[in-house]
């Protein structure tokens, strides 16, 4: 045994192979991607290790795992396990055998993703056990503890760490190497492993009982726990309990409830808990989980308290917590003064904006860059997805004109070409989103006969999320070689028209590119294959000479972050540039050049 100094989600990760963990599988996602990669570090004997396709994939490979009497852990976010949902649903009636912990992080904010979505309520749709951790420590204890609690009701369990849990550091004493538990193996019986109506009629009646009893069990849980005595209660969930310890430590008078486990909710716990309790706070992020919970309850039990949080105003009902929003809120409350008072930042200047940008040398900029020009003229409908290239919308750029999630830009540009025969409907997808979630859009397109370009923006890695390997890589995560599977053959086996292959950075065979299919029916494919210059790193710089004159088109065309202007003269900063040489085909003059 030793400390390690690691992440939320490296806890996650040690906590999971402390448990004998057999199966890991996951998607990528932000906030949760190094779980998956923090558990490849460690010596793992017996443990198996996947990055999937999607979410779905990745939730049906650890199902059958937990068949077999294997623990297995799947990881994703919170969009992600909108993917997963299908099979998920379904295990909540058919049940598991093996420990089967799925790991849900939630955004709030929220920073990286297009929802602030609250694991929470899936939990309750889907009538399966949640954990909330507050902290990394937490979070490590909390996954064993799943582990336990799914083996012992044969469910599925839901961890739900959140952005600020996953990224703090703290340190964690577990093992130096792992060793996976043993299991029995699947034992073929149909009867309970093949879903049916009627086994989900009856199953759905033993869930329902089934999550009482859980209820009344998580009412013990060490993680549930109540201090101090007053009248006026704090009741808090996940990070958002640790913000609001923060506030209290000065106040030990005060009740403080913590619930680790929101759903089922430990119902003979918040009862005793709240004896005396004429007033609540429900301080908690995302949606109102806890304080529609505590409302139900106390009609319920006909209890004389007002319950405040979200619904009543008193929490904001969307964003983030932290610190300064709980010593505001909890003081107001409370009628104490916040000794913790945030500074007064009113007369400060305000941080220069930084929005987020593509890279200096993206090989996505001359993508973008390449169809604009050859759409130049033309009505065009440009349809983007979830991943880097979502940052094609900003100016000069300007090439999204929608972003829904992963994968729908293929679908969404076959709607906008059925609804307006006139224009040319144009999808962006990258690599690792085309595998994850993007063929099924091409094979509709296909077989509905729609009229569009499917741009596939390939930089061989799943690049926004941390360079993870995908089914194009010609590798996985266990390190082994394997064969990559080409995205040109197939769209040609989907029964794509026209598959062309282009260097984005080529802008000139770009252009052709794009243009030769604007002018052919049916669906076409350019594949713009150029690596990630974060993988890469080339070093080659480009240079400006005393040719320029000033301007600007290289800065107002393409929006590379390298390129500024400086006395009246483009520059480029040598720290920035990667040499991808896209700004010197733009530039009238010839001032710039490769070094």
């Amino acid at each position: 045994m030793s400390k390690k100094y690691v992440m939320g989600n490296g806890a996650i990760a040690l906590g999971a192979l402390s448990a004998g963990v057999n199966s890991i599988s996951g998607y990528p996602g932000t906030p949760s991607s190094e779980i998956i990669e923090t558990a490849a570090k460690y010596p793992h004997e017996g443990t198996y290790l996947e990055w999937s396709a999607n979410e779905k994939a990745a939730m049906e490979v650890a199902a059958a795992a937990a068949y077999c009497g294997a623990r297995a852990m799947v990881t994703m976010k919170q969009v992600g396990l909108n993917v997963a949902s299908d099979p998920l649903m379904s295990l909540a009636y058919v049940g598991v055998k093996g420990g089967m912990v799925v790991v849900s992080a939630d955004d709030p904010g929220p920073i990286s993703s297009q929802t602030e979505q609250d694991t929470r309520r899936f939990a309750e749709f889907a009538r399966i056990p949640v954990f909330d951790p507050s902290s990394p420590e937490e979070a490590f204890e909390m996954v064993q503890d799943a582990f336990e609690y799914s083996e012992k009701y044969k469910t599925p369990v839901i961890l739900r760490p959140t952005t600020r849990v996953d990224h703090a550091y703290a340190s964690i004493e577990s093992p130096d190497s792992f060793k996976a538990k043993e299991y029995e193996g699947f034992v073929k019986d149909p009867k309970k492993w093949v879903i049916f109506p009627r086994l989900s009629y009856a199953n759905h009646n033993m869930i329902e009982k089934r999550n009482v009893e859980i209820g009344e069990d998580f009412s013990s849980y060490r993680f549930n726990t109540v201090s101090g005595s007053s009248e006026k209660a704090v009741i808090a969930s996940g990070v958002s309990y640790a913000y609001a310890a923060e506030f209290l430590k000065e106040h030990p008078e005060v009740r403080f409830i913590k619930v680790g486990t929101p759903y089922p909710m430990p119902e003979s716990f918040l009862l005793k808990a709240l004896e005396g309790v004429s007033e609540v706070l429900c301080f908690e992020e995302l949606s109102p989980f806890i304080e529609e919970s505590l409302l139900k309850l106390i009609g319920k039990h006909r209890l004389n308290i007002t319950v405040r949080g979200k619904l009543s105003g008193d929490v904001p009902a969307a964003g983030e917590n932290d610190t300064d929003s709980a010593g505001r809120i909890i003081s107001g409350f409370l009628g104490i003064e916040n000794q913790n008072g945030s500074v007064d930042l009113s007369s400060a200047p305000q941080p220069p904006a930084r929005p987020p940008v593509l890279c200096a040398g993206c090989p996505h900029r001359a993508s973008f860059y390449a169809v604009k020009k050859a759409m130049k003229g033309r009505k065009a409908y440009f349809c983007g997805d979830i991943g880097c290239y979502t940052l094609g919308n900003a100016m000069p750029l300007d090439m999204v004109d929608t972003c829904l999630c992963m994968g729908a830009g293929i679908t969404m540009a076959q709607g906008f070409n059925h609804m307006d025969k006139d224009a040319t409907a144009v999808s962006f997808a990258g690599d690792s989103t085309f595998f994850a979630s993007g063929i099924t859009g091409v094979v509709n397109a296909v077989y509905n006969a729609a009229d569009m370009i499917v741009c596939i923006l390939d930089n061989s890695t799943t690049a926004m999320t941390g360079h993870q390997p995908h089914p194009g890589t010609g590798r996985n995560l266990m390190s082994a070689p394997v064969d990559k599977i080409s995205i040109e053959k197939i769209l040609l086996a989907i029964g794509v028209k026209k598959v062309v292959t282009v260097d984005p950075l080529d802008l000139d065979a770009a252009v052709s590119a794009v243009r030769e299919c604007a002018e052919i029916g049916g669906v076409k494919a350019i594949i713009f294959r150029s690596p990630c210059v974060a993988i890469t790193k080339p070093d080659k710089k480009m240079t400006v000479s005393s040719k320029c004159v000033g301007c600007m088109r290289c800065i107002k065309e393409i929006g590379c972050p390298a390129l500024s202007i400086n006395d009246g003269k483009a520059v480029i900063d040598s720290n920035l540039c990667t040499g991808c040489g896209l700004c010197s085909k733009l530039c009238p003059t010839g001032a710039i050049g490769g070094v």
